[in-house]
């Protein structure tokens, strides 16, 4: 069927739940390459319980609704869906363990007409059971290749945020691990596409490719070292849109503008010498800021 536009939007996604711990914690910030450098003490804080703080970006994959577009009626095609843009705003620090559930909306579909796809948006609301404390704001937009043309009004995207003109401040490279995916499939999403070469290769690819929401986590991880000195608490948004795909065991090189309390990036893949994720922006909060 095809995509109904007011339908999707009253469309009712369950709500979800997750318990975690510092297993789950530890395993997250292993999973997007926390602890690759074993001399990088600063990132045991992530992966040791000992004083053990979350990555802030581990919102993104906490009581997430599984596979929802392929198993409720939105009409869309999910074997032609590719993950667009991601972001993720903290309204307080994570914790290391815990109970949250969310909430699910559909924001918006733009019909970017027959034979050039829709772009889904989405917001979730990630609260904290016991005191129902709103703990994250995780936006996504979806591109839909197939599913242009459905008759919804055809207009731009929402605007992204320009990178800066200047030479970057700041370059850092950021190694991935060849069995990243295959970790990072563990932390919920199970796609065949990033295990299975097969899969890969019916999709085009000549191997599986990285999770995008992977490659996010890499993004985060080159702000806290360079903007935010390694402390969670002070990562306020991150937000980026993504350009390529990531093979596992590529090289990421982010390059990163501050001006005030925004960082502008980009990542680059050095092998391929490709841009992977751009029109990145995070906010990042004084170091005095605790909640």
């Amino acid at each position: 069927m095809p995509i109904d536009y007011d339908a999707l939007l009253k469309l009712e996604i369950p709500r979800t739940e997750a318990t975690f711990g510092p297993r789950e914690t530890m395993f997250y910030a292993l999973s997007i390459g926390m602890g690759l450098d074993p001399d990088e003490r600063r990132e045991l804080g992530y992966v040791y319980e000992r004083d053990l703080q979350a990555v802030p970006t581990m919102a993104v994959v906490l009581a997430q609704p599984s596979r929802w577009i392929e198993q409720l009626p939105t009409g869309i095609d999910y074997s032609k869906v590719v993950h667009g843009e991601q972001g993720l705003v903290m309204h307080r620090s994570l914790p290391s363990e815990g109970t949250v559930v969310s909430k699910t909306n559909v924001v918006d579909i733009i019909d970017k007409g027959a034979g050039k796809g829709a772009l889904l948006i989405t917001r979730r609301m990630l609260h904290d059971k016991s005191s129902g404390a709103l703990i994250a704001t995780i936006s996504q937009t979806i591109f839909c290749r197939a599913d242009g043309g459905f008759g919804g009004t055809q207009r731009p995207a929402p605007a992204v945020h320009y990178l800066p003109e200047r030479p970057a401040d700041m370059t850092v490279k950021m190694p991935t691990s060849p069995q990243a995916a295959l970790l990072y499939r563990l932390n919920g999403d199970l796609n065949p596409l990033h295990a299975d070469p097969d899969v890969a290769a019916k999709a085009g690819f000549p191997r599986p490719i990285l999770h995008g929401l992977a490659t996010y986590g890499v993004a985060a991880r080159a702000i806290l070292k360079t903007v935010c000195g390694y402390d969670g608490r002070r990562l306020r948004s991150l937000s980026c849109r993504f350009s390529a795909p990531v093979f596992p065991g590529d090289t990421l090189q982010a390059e990163i503008w501050q001006d005030g309390d925004v960082a502008s990036f980009r990542l680059r893949a050095i092998e391929r010498d490709l841009v992977a994720v751009t029109n990145g922006r995070a906010e990042i909060r004084p170091a005095d800021w605790s909640q």
